[in-house]
């Protein structure tokens, strides 16, 4: 009999919130910033059009803050030593640089 008294005054109080409206509740939105970068056209075939593609991704990552400076620095240091190698004409060694700077820093071969 006792845990009915206490159950009445409960379901009393219970009733007396059920008419109220529920509270409206805005949550704020965080404003986020989008990094444009403008593709860079990359010339048709060979060694050039595979820097062009990779300095662009590159670049990408570092304006939207998923490379470091310290990091962007050396793979575009990178990136320049395989562009004279093509430049001179030796495709094969430019190709090489390519893929070990890929590797080094986790970007996908292709």
């Amino acid at each position: 009999m006792r845990p009915l008294l206490l159950l009445f005054p409960l379901l009393a109080l219970a009733a007396c919130n059920a008419n109220q409206p529920a509270p409206d509740v805005q949550i704020a939105q965080p404003a986020m910033e989008v990094a444009r970068v403008a593709p860079r056209e990359a010339p048709e075939g060979g060694c050039a059009s595979a820097i062009a593609r990779y300095r662009s991704i590159v670049d990408h990552d570092a304006a939207t803050g998923n490379v470091a400076a310290g990091v962007n620095a050396q793979i575009q240091s990178e990136i320049a030593e395989a562009t004279r190698a093509c430049d001179a004409g030796d495709a094969l060694r430019a190709q090489y640089l390519l893929r070990a700077s890929k590797q080094k820093h986790g970007y996908p071969q292709g």
